[in-house]
């Protein structure tokens, strides 16, 4: 994929770009808010922008990226690049703002790095971020053409429903009356509101029940700032203002933590906090469709009380013959559930299982490792992280 003498500069530069990457990412972003700051305003996540999140994935997924090219020259990192196009998509995101991306990142890099960005230097590169753009281009083409959007729609709020003291469920339904695309468990949506300073912030929510003709739900769990980062404006927005009638702006479903070709195969589904939302909705789904394969359920909470959709999670594990549930919380755990972190010792994981992850990071982390030391592929375990993909960042 990546030319001879591209790869060969790549791999001489890769040490010092990484060294430098949070530095030319933080400056690429305040370069391009500020000859664009409608991006930061209607597109990207303010909250994120301000912990820094954001800056941490974008230089996890270019390092990462530029690294696989060097490892793996005949094949594309998809995983990667699918998780990035499905946010992407779900966003509407367009080609051409690609080369925006490119003349602020370069120049950034420019900035940053000086007299070391030789034009051999600038030439390898480049070649890195466009194999990366072209293919995240053509993913979000193939996306765009299976869900038929056109950018988002109005859904007019049916059912609000108090899960927690900082959870909500919002049940919806298209404005216009019109026909509802098909959905696929462990999906998520993207949904816009206008703000009182006049923003059009947007913010990703997986749907948390069974995939439905007319309706879709997606629960919100409010977002509190900690250590000096802001709450979650939107999520904060939504808890607030928004009540039966009213209407938002939704996309088609993305994302790509989906039960595929999994009819006989052993599950577990494991989640932290309101990573149980996509968990929900697979439940959901598995008990519709008769699934008679082993399905071990797992997740961790602070309370029961702190525990989303508890008793649908329940529900829909009960209806499956072969479910296994095992709740661990942090305290005041009740008869059945243990008290603390998660510890898959005494949980029997079937041979052949394949692994849906969703919940904080050090969470995933700790079950992944879990998982592999009980024998469990890691190309079968899948994760799916709320926010910006901080796993490569943090790698």
């Amino acid at each position: 994929m990546l030319s001879e003498p591209s790869a060969a500069t790549v791999r001489a530069t890769l040490p010092a770009v990484g060294a430098a990457i949070g530095e030319i990412t933080e400056r690429f972003y305040a370069r391009l808010f500020a000859a664009h700051p409608a991006l930061l305003r209607d597109l990207f996540n303010r909250g994120n922008q301000a912990a820094g999140t954001q800056r941490q994935a974008l230089a996890g997924s270019i390092a990462a990226f530029a690294t696989h090219l060097l490892d793996h020259p005949d094949r594309r990192p998809d995983a990667l690049l699918s998780r990035i196009a499905h946010k992407h998509a779900s966003l509407g995101v367009a080609p051409e703002q690609y080369a925006v991306v490119h003349e602020h990142l370069f120049a950034a890099l420019a900035e940053v790095l000086g007299e070391a960005v030789t034009p051999e230097v600038a030439a390898a590169w480049d070649e890195v971020y466009w194999l990366m753009a072209h293919a995240l281009v053509a993913v979000e083409k193939r996306l765009y053409e299976e869900s038929g959007a056109t950018g988002p729609r109005p859904w007019e709020v049916v059912e609000r429903i108090v899960e927690s003291d900082d959870v909500v469920t919002f049940r919806v339904r298209p404005a216009d009356g019109g026909q509802v695309r098909g959905v696929r468990a462990g999906q998520y949506v993207s949904v816009g509101v206008a703000l009182p300073d006049g923003a059009r912030q947007i913010r990703q929510y997986s749907l948390s029940g069974a995939p439905d003709g007319s309706v879709r739900q997606f629960s919100v769990k409010r977002v509190r700032g900690e250590g000096g980062t802001p709450d979650g404006e939107v999520s904060h927005h939504l808890h607030a203002h928004v009540r039966v009638g009213d209407v938002l702006d939704l996309s088609e479903p993305y994302g790509d933590l989906v039960l595929d070709g999994t009819d006989g195969t052993p599950l577990l589904l494991a989640s932290a906090g309101i990573g149980v939302t996509p968990m929900v909705a697979m439940l959901a789904d598995l008990a519709q469709r008769g699934h008679r394969a082993p399905v071990t359920v797992v997740h961790a909470d602070r309370t029961p009380a702190t525990h989303a959709l508890r008793a649908d999670h329940e529900a829909y594990a009960a209806k499956l013959p072969e479910a296994s549930v095992h709740l661990w919380y942090e305290r005041e755990a009740p008869e059945g559930a243990a008290e603390g972190l998660v510890d898959l010792t005494d949980v029997t994981v079937p041979a052949g299982t394949r692994a849906y992850l969703c919940g904080p990071l050090p969470f995933m982390r700790a079950v992944r490792a879990q998982l592999i030391a009980k024998g469990v592929a890691p190309a079968d375990i899948h994760y799916e992280v709320f926010g910006p993909d901080l796993w490569l960042a943090a790698a």
